[in-house]
């Protein structure tokens, strides 16, 4: 009964956690370049009073289904059209995102929305040259970007932006609400990858599948929850019976 009981808290853990995961899908179903998650049970062991004990655990999955792509005509905007990541720098190293809103520092870095620097094939992107264009006026700096990510500036190579990919999704951890980190050796560069100048990838959400997940996930827990009470009253009464003996 002990083993029953168990198993009834590692089923609402386990349902707690997509509670949690459906709710911060729904809460950026406007944030671009999002992806939502899904859970998973992994099976894990471990050594409890000396012996070794196989037990579940919750795991959160980035999914990886594509956005839709959405026209801005803005030369700084990118989406990625494929299972790739841009690749950006900031306080805490390098992180991984899906959001290509760009635009350019005033000390020519090129940034996203947070204001981390693009990273490129060998290093930050750093072109103080397009501020300079801009300055001249607005028609004569000419930013092209080619599916590849390779960078022009009036035709002129400067660099080309670095797009990795994580084949294990399963080793992506989330960093805030649109950032995704994974180990160095997880990630791999990624030439499959398109970039679409002039777009951004609008999240994977969909809010109606959301809410019916959250509603089923409800009446799951409350189940296990009833199930659950009634396992503890006949462990009682058992407690009960082996008392008066």
């Amino acid at each position: 009964m002990i083993d029953r009981l168990q198993a009834q808290m590692q089923a609402m853990q386990m349902l707690t956690k997509m509670q949690d995961v459906t709710a911060n899908n729904l809460a950026n179903i406007n944030t671009p370049g999002f992806k939502g998650s899904n859970v998973f049970q992994k099976m894990v062991q471990q050594r409890i009073d000396g012996q070794m004990v196989t037990k579940s655990v919750p795991q959160q999955q980035v999914d990886m289904q594509q956005g839709v792509l959405e026209p801005t005509g803005n030369p700084l905007d990118f989406g990625i059209k494929g299972k790739g990541f841009f690749v950006v720098e900031n306080g805490e190293g390098a992180q991984l995102t899906r959001d290509g809103r760009m635009h350019f520092n005033s000390n020519g870095f090129l940034v996203d929305e947070n204001g981390s620097r693009v990273m490129g094939d060998s290093g930050p992107i750093h072109m103080p040259e397009y501020l300079k264009a801009t300055g001249r006026g607005a028609d004569e700096a000419n930013l092209e970007v080619a599916d590849d990510g390779t960078i022009r500036l009036d035709g002129e190579v400067f660099d080309q932006l670095r797009i990795v990919q994580v084949e294990d999704t399963s080793q992506l951890e989330r960093r805030g609400s649109n950032y995704l980190s994974a180990p160095e050796g997880a990630m791999v560069d990624d030439p499959s990858s398109k970039i679409m100048q002039g777009y951004y990838e609008s999240s994977n959400v969909d809010p109606l599948n959301e809410m019916v997940d959250m509603m089923k996930t409800t009446k799951m827990f409350e189940s296990q929850q009833r199930a659950m009470t009634t396992t503890d009253q006949m462990m009682g009464r058992a407690t009960q019976q082996l008392g008066k003996f």
